[in-house]
């Protein structure tokens, strides 16, 4: 007989079409949150020069101290007071670690829907209860709709700002009246900002835990400067709760690769502008070419954006993109909803105006 947690797992959505891309020749791939560029050769240069000098054992759990003290000192600078840091195994590891140490079984967990994948998941894995907020059809997370929200079992709420998959980017005065929610009911903040470097339009960005003491903060190097691969991260919170992450991580993933932690000690001070100047073209390109046929929200960071279907399901309609070999993911992998499909403009501008051609022709009958 198998675990009782297994039944609470399915197969992600995203993962399938991953799958499926591997099988089609020359697919126009749309659906995969993976950037398409290299990892810029300084960060790799440095990673290597390690590996060659041979820092390839284990290390502290905590991670490398210089580059603990590096990000510390980065999070200082943004007026984020957190006496340590912990490296994970990307975000992914530390949001597991983190749903580890709060929640118990019968806890409410709260997510703002749509949402990543894995966050509920994670939270019924370990017992916990996820409650979703509905944010449609603007996606953005509102004071009243947290309170309506609320019971006596509610422990925390999660936070992905920006946003996978709308590409939505709370202001600061959004976030801070978020905070003041979680204050009022002593709930903690699991802050994914895993695309904080991923803003648009010089848009001001604030994290949380600039409003709020009981933030955990996740973030990492896979999306801002293509490291998915790397799986490098880290988790930023109070000393109390740090010293049971690092035990956790211990007795799970035990430490990050530590020659690709000295390559993120390149990464976290790496200028990436001009990247992100070339994603803020691709957004442009992708909102300008969809919103002319499709109810869709101008993206403000990350690299998602999030169009209504016209009629029927976004399951139906990515199932008819496939034979047309456009791959994008359905809503319903991200959501309660179907209505909504994901589209990522992590590709090349020739690909995206093929996607933005084949999707005009099927929602014109094509």
């Amino acid at each position: 007989m198998l675990a009782e947690r297994l039944k609470y797992l399915k197969p992600s959505g995203i993962r399938k079409i991953f799958d499926l891309a591997q099988s089609i020749e020359n697919p126009i791939n749309l659906s995969i949150g993976m950037t398409d560029f290299n990892v810029p050769d300084p960060i790799r240069k440095e990673a290597k020069i390690w590996m060659d000098r041979g820092l390839n054992q284990y290390v502290n759990t905590q991670g490398l101290p210089e580059l603990r003290e590096e990000l510390t000192q980065n999070l200082r600078r943004e007026k984020l007071q957190f006496d340590d840091v912990m490296i994970t195994s990307g975000v992914t590891g530390g949001y597991v670690i983190s749903i580890m140490a709060l929640v118990n079984p019968g806890d409410e967990v709260l997510i703002p829907d749509p949402r990543f994948v894995m966050y509920s998941f994670v939270v019924e894995l370990f017992g916990g209860v996820p409650k979703f907020i509905d944010t449609y059809p603007d996606f953005k997370l509102r004071p009243d709709q947290i309170e309506a929200m609320i019971s006596p079992k509610t422990k925390a709420l999660v936070l992905n700002n920006p946003n996978n998959p709308t590409g939505v980017v709370l202001s600061p005065d959004e976030v801070k009246a978020v905070a003041e929610v979680a204050k009022k009911h002593n709930l903690y903040i699991i802050a994914d900002e895993i695309y904080n470097k991923f803003l648009y339009d010089d848009l001001p960005y604030k994290s949380v835990a600039n409003f709020y003491d009981r933030s955990i903060v996740l973030r990492g190097y896979a999306k801002s400067w293509g490291m998915s691969g790397w799986r490098i991260g880290y988790v930023a919170a109070s000393s109390e709760l740090m010293e049971y992450f690092k035990m956790l991580q211990h007795y799970t993933y035990v430490c990050a690769p530590p020659f690709l932690q000295k390559g993120a000690m390149v990464a976290e001070n790496f200028d990436g502008s001009e990247i992100i100047r070339q994603y803020q073209e691709k957004r442009d390109i992708i909102y300008s070419g969809l919103r002319e046929f499709l109810d869709v929200k101008k993206p403000q960071g990350a690299f998602y954006i999030f169009p209504k279907v016209p009629a029927g399901t976004s399951t139906r309609l990515v199932e008819r993109a496939i034979k047309k070999k456009l791959l994008m993911v359905p809503g319903q992998a991200f959501s309660e909803k179907d209505t909504h499909f994901r589209v990522s403009f992590a590709a090349s501008n020739e690909t995206l105006e093929k996607g933005i051609e084949i999707l005009y022709d099927l929602v014109n009958g094509g």
